[in-house]
């Protein structure tokens, strides 16, 4: 009986990096977790979790497609979804005429049909109930053209619009949206997007990321709308701003150019 009194937390691309802190603070404050992501690795997050003592269901599945986030759901099944960070997301490097357009479609489907697919469903249920906190990972990377990373900037100008227009639908209910915006973390994203040559990638001063989860959980936690993990975040956001769109994107290629990380 005092395991169903738990409150459940499902987190998105959980076996690693961001997605996998917020799945340990979660598990470290109380909750019940389901966890899903499209790699082998998340039965061993899982079993890392299950040492917190909470329930933990993991499930491998490709959140791109419908199919795939209706398995998720069929998981979770009829309970109550307390808490929902969608933090699953991919990246892809190079000039967009040279990608594999199937890569790049993963990376808008990923990205953007399969998590707002995924929050439209959970969300419908925490409306009615009048309760529920999500937390939606987007990236500083919106705010700027991401030149040679163009897909994945635009995904990410996607989510963090969208997360504050939900937001905004909401703000008479006892749901809050709020949206981590982190800037490069020391995950297995570059290695993923192909982008360890360029300037951004090798740069190793990058965030750790269970600082970002922290920031990004407690500001789900209190409701707030959007946090900006780290100081230089804060400025390169606030900066971005006011900065003309040809400048940031001339910015923006320095940074993530291929081979600019050997010049």
């Amino acid at each position: 009986m005092i395991e169903d009194l738990r409150p459940l937390a499902v987190v998105t691309g959980a076996s690693s990096g961001i997605g996998y802190e917020l799945a340990r603070l979660a598990a470290e404050d109380g909750y019940d977790l389901v966890i899903a992501a499209d790699e082998p690795a998340i039965v061993e997050a899982q079993a890392g979790l299950e040492q917190h003592g909470g329930r933990v269901e993991a499930l491998q599945v490709d959140l791109s497609t419908t199919e795939g986030v209706d398995g998720l759901l069929a998981l979770i099944g009829d309970r109550q979804v307390d808490a929902l960070m969608a933090n699953a997301g991919r990246g892809l490097g190079h000039g967009f005429l040279d990608q594999d357009w199937t890569e790049a479609r993963f990376v808008i489907d990923t990205n953007i049909t399969g998590t707002v697919y995924l929050i439209q469903q959970v969300a419908r249920d925490m409306r009615e109930r009048d309760r529920g906190r999500i937390l939606i990972t987007g990236s500083i990377a919106g705010l700027m053209p991401g030149s040679f990373q163009a897909v994945y900037n635009g995904t990410k100008a996607f989510l963090d619009s969208f997360a504050w227009a939900l937001r905004n639908e909401l703000k008479d209910t006892g749901v809050s949206v709020s949206c981590l915006m982190p800037g490069p973390t020391e995950t297995e994203f570059f290695e993923r997007a192909d982008m360890l040559d360029t300037k951004v990638g090798a740069d190793p001063k990058k965030a750790d990321p269970a600082d970002v989860a922290l920031v990004g959980y407690r500001a789900m936690q209190k409701g707030e709308g959007d946090v900006v993990a780290g100081f230089k975040n804060k400025l390169q956001a606030a900066v971005a701003a006011v900065t003309p769109q040809s400048v940031l994107a001339e910015q923006h290629r320095k940074m993530a150019e291929p081979g600019s990380g050997e010049r």
